[in-house]
């Protein structure tokens, strides 16, 4: 089981990675900011997980398994 976690700083701003377990509207506007790229690498024939930097974070044959 996924928990979704949802932590507030000191000026109220919500921080957490995307769900729709919660209903995130109904606390105001949302703004969203991407924080990886998953994409199929042809030669390994597995996805693989980058974050912005382009570092690779994680490599799976499954990409559900790189979603999750």
């Amino acid at each position: 089981m996924i928990v979704a976690v949802l932590k507030f700083d000191c000026l109220g701003t919500g921080h957490s990675l995307f769900t729709e377990a919660i209903d995130l509207s109904l606390l105001g506007a949302l703004e969203m900011v991407r924080a990886s790229i998953i994409e199929f690498d042809h030669p390994s024939q597995k996805w693989e997980v980058r974050n912005l930097a382009g570092n690779l974070l994680f490599r799976h044959p499954s990409r559900h398994a790189c979603l999750d």
